[in-house]
């Protein structure tokens, strides 16, 4: 027999609770060792050792419940941070609608302003051109009212134009203006006051005077409000004047003026006759 073979043996502690807690993932828990005690029989003849065995405490964990839980709390964060998110892009989207709204409802107040004011300047600029209007032709009115009550007697326009031989003097004085006056003339390129109504008379088959004193006391003497074309007007007395020229119509006279005007046409009141007579 060996010498070992009464050695008593010793049992190693369990480390099955252990793996347990390790496998559970349990932070922080302790477990106890186990320590089984035996002592062997020095003979074989001994009692043999009580075996004392120690349970240990059931852990109760239950881990399904815990990760439901945690799924459950996860999910539920998520979707109030969804929610959260859907009601930040509401939010910006009713800002940003709103902002445009606005930009658009103020270009239209602009355009609107703008329409408004272009219809007051042109409703402002037709009026003023309306009384312009007006005024001018009040103004005209008024000029011809005081034209008319200023003018010499004789300035009124005939009733017909001039016709027979009183239409060949009145053509050939009118187709004369702008020729040169020269003393002592009697055409065709010159005339003096006197040569050019001799000359229109002519005209007309009638023969004149050379000189104005005689043309002035020509014919038969007419007031200057009852002239007719083709009357001769005078500047001076009867039978002694210095200027002489022939009524046109429409109160204006055709005459040699003087070496600066040449033969002209103007109105009576540029420099009022004194008498007229007619020859016709």
């Amino acid at each position: 027999m060996s010498h070992t073979a009464h050695i008593p043996s010793h049992r190693k502690p369990r480390r099955s609770a252990s793996k347990l807690a390790v496998r559970a993932g349990v932070a922080g828990g302790v477990l106890s060792t186990l320590a089984m005690a035996g002592t062997a029989s020095a003979s074989p003849s001994a009692e043999p050792v009580a075996e004392t065995t120690l349970e240990m405490p059931v852990l109760n964990l239950d881990l399904g419940a815990d990760v439901s839980s945690a799924v459950t709390v996860a999910a539920e964060n998520t979707r109030l941070a969804a929610v959260e998110g859907e009601l930040t892009a509401q939010e910006e989207s009713a800002r940003t609608g709103a902002a445009a709204e606005a930009k658009q409802a103020k270009e239209e107040a602009q355009k609107k302003a703008d329409a408004e004011k272009a219809e007051k300047t042109a409703k402002a600029e037709g009026d003023r051109k309306a009384e312009a209007e007006r005024s001018s032709r009040s103004s005209g009115s008024e000029r011809t009212t005081l034209k008319s009550a200023a003018a010499p007697q004789g300035s009124g326009t005939v009733s017909a134009p001039a016709t027979g031989s009183a239409a060949a003097i009145v053509n050939f004085a009118r187709a004369q203006v702008g020729k040169a006056y020269v003393m002592g003339g009697t055409g065709p390129s010159s005339f003096d006051c006197s040569g050019l109504v001799q000359a229109a008379y002519r005209q007309a088959g009638i023969s004149l005077p050379r000189m104005s004193q005689a043309q002035s006391s020509a014919g038969t003497s007419v007031s200057l409000s009852a002239l007719q074309p083709g009357d001769i007007l005078y500047w001076g007395s009867k039978g002694s004047a210095y200027h002489v020229a022939i009524y046109v119509g429409g109160g204006k006279f055709v005459g040699a003026q003087n070496p600066s005007t040449g033969i002209v046409e103007r109105n009576l009141s540029y420099d009022k006759p004194t008498g007229a007579v007619r020859v016709l």
